[in-house]
């Protein structure tokens, strides 16, 4: 069968360089003419050449695969499988972002279902950096898809030497897992950024990990998804590394320092989607709402600190 990725951002890229014989369909043509010409994506992923097996277009019509990646930031995706219905409607989706759209507060697979219910789909997640993919270093994501069958197709057709897949029916949790981290990671990088230590992160980390899973959990998520690749895995990677739009956005959350807002960072969505969601489930995540509210403006980080610091002393 064959592979195309959509979506030739850092991470849609890094697959196509790890996977290779594949079609990479580019939204902006001035881009992918660039990339044509240079075999790099220098906007996005400089200094990684772009193997000759990779096709790269900014033309839909002239993908001719039966598998497609959909490597698009989440909250232009349900916009993307709109417009693109009839087109996509016969060939399996595979998601490869992580948030929860702020309409319909649900993950990537979960609004392919919404946009094409008959429609195959699964999703690609787990800790993973994009350099560390395009250059070949050993990675190990989640494929999680809800039909045994087309997951173990999915696995064999995307593993590769370096980049192993493991397989989980759970897709909610696996959504969740790759959504929430991101949220947390915003958090472990304010308390970086602010200063706060070390110690403040690995206990942002590890009550931020406990709000997944409460989340998660209420939403009928698998305990054993929450802690494995797509849950702690990619947490520890997310909230432990520069590399991580998230963490970055948050040191700058927590230094007072503007941020590039050509940068996609999902978790800064996702924290207002999932704030919401949690109220209205009676869901306690005060690390999401503190996460929340400063991108949103409520608070400025004194008032956030002091707002979980004085939160009554309970049981772990």
């Amino acid at each position: 069968m064959k592979t195309a990725i959509l979506g030739a951002g850092a991470f849609g890229t890094a697959l196509a360089c790890s996977l290779g014989d594949v079609q990479l369909w580019c939204r902006d043509a001035g881009q992918a003419e660039a990339m044509r010409s240079l075999r790099e994506n220098a906007r996005k992923l400089p200094g990684v050449p772009l193997p000759e097996n990779i096709e790269i277009t900014s033309e839909l019509a002239q993908i001719d695969a039966e598998i497609l990646l959909i490597a698009i930031p989440m909250q232009r995706t349900r916009g993307f499988l709109e417009e693109h219905r009839d087109w996509l409607k016969d060939r399996t989706l595979v998601a490869c972002s992580k948030g929860v759209d702020l309409e319909l507060m649900i993950g990537p697979v979960g609004v392919i279902g919404a946009v094409l219910p008959e429609t195959d789909a699964a999703l690609l997640t787990g800790p993973s950096f994009a350099q560390d993919i395009a250059r070949g270093l050993p990675t190990a994501l989640t494929l999680a898809c809800a039909e045994p069958e087309l997951g173990r197709v999915l696995q064999e057709r995307l593993s590769t030497q370096a980049l192993r897949l493991y397989r989980n029916e759970d897709v909610i949790g696996a959504e969740l897992g790759g959504a929430l981290k991101n949220v947390i990671a915003i958090a472990a990088g304010v308390a970086i950024g602010a200063s706060l230590g070390e110690s403040a992160r690995a206990a942002l980390m590890a009550r931020g990990y406990a709000e997944m899973q409460r989340l998660a959990l209420s939403l009928g998520a698998q305990p054993e998804t929450l802690a494995g690749l797509s849950g702690l895995g990619d947490l520890i990677l997310t909230c432990g590394s520069e590399k991580s739009r998230n963490f970055r956005y948050g040191l700058a959350l927590g230094r007072g320092e503007s941020f590039d807002g050509a940068t996609t960072v999902e978790g800064a969505a996702t924290a207002r989607a999932v704030a919401r969601l949690a109220q209205s489930r009676e869901i306690d995540m005060p690390i999401t709402r503190m996460v929340a509210a400063l991108i949103e403006g409520y608070l400025i980080l004194p008032e956030a600190l002091s707002a979980l610091l004085a939160r009554p002393l309970t049981d772990e």
